[in-house]
């Protein structure tokens, strides 16, 4: 039986001045080694969950737990690895591939200390596993945007984290660095073993290489599927990502299938049958984008 990585139980934070909470009664597990995405529309939680489950913002009521620890310890620990969004002041900084890999790495030595021949090891390991050895003395401002992305990766894993979590990482990448970037995320999942915590509002940014969505917009649910992400479930989160703007709760499911979200949500449903046509030109759809990927 697989571990907890992520356990969130009835979790709400409203920011100080405010009425409306920015997450309300929000409960989320995610077994160790599962590739979660969450995906919602701006202003809809996300940042506020991230911080929360990186032990950023003080918990306000209910509990989290990663790997069975507060959230803060779990990331003193180096349990968490974590890609933010795109910085540019820290692309301006004069450091190479090698050195931003060499600092995360050597983050628990005395100033005075050499980095052990292991880790320098691990790190060249690392900038291999992310596609970047043969850039791994080129300065990271130097990098394209897909590039970027690949050494901030292999920084995070530096720690040795058990838990990766992502913060839009798709921003600044074209549609072809995308599809290889999925590629890339597969690999360090399936090489390292790793959970992964996705979290965009860019549908093409989930929809490759999760094998469970939720959907946010200050409340959440989730929606499974044994084999990841079905044509009918990629409606689905197209409609939710509509819904956190119009205030409305769209769905994909059949005509006489029930939907499992719509009890205590406080939205108004509407159904949208998904029929054997539309369900054929959803994944010839997918198909032509590499999977959802590009």
């Amino acid at each position: 039986m697989s571990t907890v990585a992520v356990e969130l139980r009835d979790v709400s934070f409203t920011y100080p001045g405010l009425d409306q909470p920015a997450l309300e009664s929000i409960g989320l597990e995610v077994r160790e080694h599962e590739r979660l995405g969450i995906l919602g529309p701006n202003g809809g939680g996300k940042s506020t969950l991230l911080k929360l489950v990186l032990g950023l913002l003080p918990l306000q009521s209910g509990n989290i737990r990663i790997f069975g620890q507060e959230p803060k310890v779990a990331r003193d620990a180096g349990l968490i690895g974590y890609v933010a969004q795109r910085n540019e002041a820290e692309i301006g900084f004069p450091l190479s591939v090698r050195q931003v890999v060499t600092l995360a790495a050597s983050w628990r030595l005395r100033p005075w200390q050499s980095v052990p021949a292991a880790v320098l090891a691990r790190i060249d390991e690392l900038i291999d596993l992310v596609g970047l050895g043969e850039l791994a003395e080129r300065p990271i401002g130097a990098l394209s945007g897909g590039q970027l992305q690949r050494a901030l990766i292999a920084r995070a894993l530096a720690c040795t984290p058990k838990l990766l979590v992502l913060d839009e990482p798709t921003v600044g990448i074209d549609a072809a660095g995308q599809a290889q970037f999925a590629e890339l995320l597969t690999t360090v999942h399936e090489q390292l073993g790793l959970t992964l915590l996705i979290v965009s509002h860019d549908l093409r940014a989930i929809a490759a290489g999760c094998d469970r969505v939720a959907c946010l917009s200050c409340r959440l649910h989730s929606h499974m599927s044994p084999q990841g992400l079905t044509p009918a479930v990629l409606a689905e989160l197209f409609s939710h990502d509509v819904a956190g703007i119009a205030g409305v709760h769209i769905h994909a499911h059949g005509p006489d299938e029930p939907c499992p979200v719509e009890q205590g949500l406080g939205v108004v449903p509407v159904r949208l049958g998904i029929t054997a046509k539309s369900r054929a030109m959803s994944e010839r759809g997918a198909d032509l984008n590499g999977g959802g990927a590009a």
